[in-house]
């Protein structure tokens, strides 16, 4: 009987020290006139600026895009010329092609291509539904879910550029 006790003593012992809360160290309190020791992150200020590169400039004629409609479940192909706006039948969309980067590459605020080479393709487009417009941004090529288009009904992503025939 003796030894029975001296067991359940022992196991209800050992669960108390075994459920005991870890205690977390205190966090670091910063008093006045101490040096704060965090590091900024810099976010450049103002508006970003388009460098086209003299290799790229003239390279490129078009670029070539794909429309999907959601509803319909119907894809299509389209080809528009870089500066060009192109009315996609039967959306109510219109695309205007602003500018075309083959190595889309950002630098705090300038945006340019690395190269000639399709590394990284990315086109700066508008895109107006009923005459409103809708959409201005960037489409990549190799990454379509970075800042897409968004529409209800119908989908348009970058498929890729297309060179200026020599």
């Amino acid at each position: 009987m003796k030894r029975a006790i001296i067991i359940l003593l022992v196991v209800a012992v050992m669960g108390m020290w075994g459920c005991k809360k870890k205690e977390e160290p205190p966090a670091e309190r910063v008093t006045p006139g101490q040096p704060f020791q965090h590091t900024p992150v810099m976010i450049p200020q103002g508006s970003p600026t388009v460098v086209v590169p003299d290799e790229v400039k003239g390279a490129w004629s078009a670029v070539k895009l794909k429309v999907t409609d959601k509803e319909a479940n119907t894809t299509r192909e389209v080809t528009v010329q870089i500066g060009d706006e192109y009315s996609i039948p039967d959306t109510g969309l219109k695309i205007k092609i602003e500018q075309f980067l083959p190595d889309f590459k950002m630098d705090g605020l300038t945006i340019t291509s690395a190269s000639n080479e399709p590394n990284n393709p990315a086109a700066r487009v508008i895109i107006y539904e009923s005459g409103k417009e809708v959409f201005r941004g960037w489409l990549y090529s190799k990454f379509p879910t970075i800042h897409p288009f968004t529409h209800e009904r119908y989908s348009i992503t970058l498929v890729e550029g297309i060179k200026k025939k020599s």
